[in-house]
């Protein structure tokens, strides 16, 4: 309180909103842009009025709902459908902007004979996925704020030396490496489609192709 009104300092900010203290900060900086509430000085440290943060949360949520695309409700919630289908559910053009809350839990997981991987989900399932969106995510992040590069997203996961020991068991047996992505994600308990990208990141560790 102060002065008889309640104010939030930046980690305060953060904590009312949800947002990152990079997010914040990334706001305050481009104010102008997005709107932010000017701070003021008390006591040696930055400001925010709760009732101004609160004003600029809600319409900076009502502009990002407003950015999502137009979702078609039409078919029967039951029905199969497979992600070129659920993109257009979603109103993308492509099933390459299928969000990973998709890609990462299918309703129905199938190994084709090429060992390709097709994920199908229930329609109920891609309007659930649609009406918990609230638009596209700022990062926060400014330049020469991220640091140093991973050199894959897999760099210090544990489960990559597992994805190594399967390959390299494979190929000492000279067995086909089809149908390793459903065998490791069996292995750690985790989908398909994550213990491809491991598979992708153990084949790139050690300079051979993944067929």
């Amino acid at each position: 309180m102060i002065g008889g009104r309640k104010a939030l300092d930046r980690a305060g900010v953060a904590a009312h909103t949800g947002a990152a203290y990079s997010t914040v900060n990334h706001w305050h900086r481009h104010r102008a842009r997005f709107g932010f509430p000017e701070s003021f000085r008390h006591n040696g440290r930055d400001w925010f009025w709760l009732d101004d943060i609160e004003a600029f949360h809600a319409a900076h949520q009502a502009a990002k709902r407003a950015e999502l695309t137009k979702v078609d409700r039409r078919g029967n919630p039951e029905d199969l459908i497979g992600s070129g289908a659920a993109a257009k559910v979603l109103g993308y053009g492509s099933y390459r902007n299928l969000p990973d809350t998709l890609l990462d839990h299918p309703d129905h997981v199938e190994e084709l004979s090429d060992g390709r991987i097709r994920r199908r989900w229930y329609r109920r399932t891609v309007w659930a996925v649609a009406d918990a969106r609230t638009g596209r995510q700022s990062t926060g992040r400014t330049p020469g704020t991220t640091g140093a590069r991973k050199p894959h997203p897999y760099a210090d996961d544990p489960r990559l030396q597992a994805a190594i020991a399967l390959l390299t068991e494979v190929d000492a047996t000279g067995r086909d490496r089809r149908g390793l992505g459903v065998t490791l994600a069996e292995q750690l308990g985790i989908t398909p489609r994550a213990a491809q990208r491991l598979l992708a990141a153990a084949s790139n560790a050690s300079d051979a192709p993944l067929r």
